[in-house]
């Protein structure tokens, strides 16, 4: 069998996974927001060491009165998760809340990629 993948079931994938944020915003926020998360949020849920990277993008398919974005952020064990939500995420979050207190609205998913 070739180690191209010829052979099945020879190399299982690592699991991974994704924490998403939807989040849709005032119009006349949108950039100002899109500016904080991309310099300054982003960057500080990064620095928590519990996610291996991130995106951020556009949901195009909404039809609503603010801009609404996606916030990926992967990770690879639950624990990673677990450890985020319990040591970090309600910091983090106070202070999203206070910057745009009443002109948001977001929800959270975990997602495994499969």
């Amino acid at each position: 069998m070739s180690p191209s993948g010829g052979g099945r079931g020879r190399i299982k994938n690592k699991n991974m996974y994704i924490y998403n944020v939807t989040v849709s915003i005032d119009k006349e926020l949108a950039e100002d927001w899109l500016n904080w998360m991309k310099t300054v949020h982003i960057p500080d849920v990064l620095k928590t060491g519990h996610f291996t990277e991130n995106k951020i993008c556009k949901v195009l398919n909404v039809n609503d009165e603010g801009e609404t974005f996606s916030v990926q952020y992967t990770f690879e064990k639950i624990e990673d998760i677990e450890a985020y939500q319990k040591n970090h995420a309600t910091r983090l979050q106070a202070e999203h809340s206070q910057r745009y207190e009443g002109k948001y609205a977001a929800f959270r998913t975990l997602l495994e990629i499969v």
